[in-house]
């Protein structure tokens, strides 16, 4: 599914099932909360912090599955085209990193 149509998904989601969208500062403060639990588990899971037992059976994809999801109520309700964005970033990081990354000794 390309980024526009799970922007549309999310909206019918939104209308059949979440009754409104949250504001965005209610969204943005659910977007750190879930960027939170990523982290939490990547911290555990692939740093040096132990992994808890409670933590050994948390999804990560579900998690970054959360944060697409909130990013993308915040794209359709700010009115952000986040297909079009998405597309001229990565143009963008394509024509300014490329030699950039391959030049870089620590990448080697």
């Amino acid at each position: 599914m390309d980024i526009k149509n799970a922007q549309l998904e999310v909206d019918n989601w939104i209308k059949n099932h979440g009754v409104r969208y949250f504001n965005e500062l209610t969204n943005m403060a659910q977007l750190t909360e879930e960027v939170g639990e990523v982290a939490r588990i990547i911290a555990r899971r692939y740093g040096e912090q132990s992994e808890k037992e409670s933590d050994k059976n948390k999804d990560l994809g579900e998690e970054l599955a959360d944060v697409v999801f909130v990013v993308l109520c915040l794209a359709n309700q700010t009115g952000v085209d986040l297909q079009a964005a998405f597309d001229k970033k990565l143009d963008l990081k394509t024509k300014r990193d490329h030699d950039r990354h391959h030049n870089n000794e620590k990448l080697k």
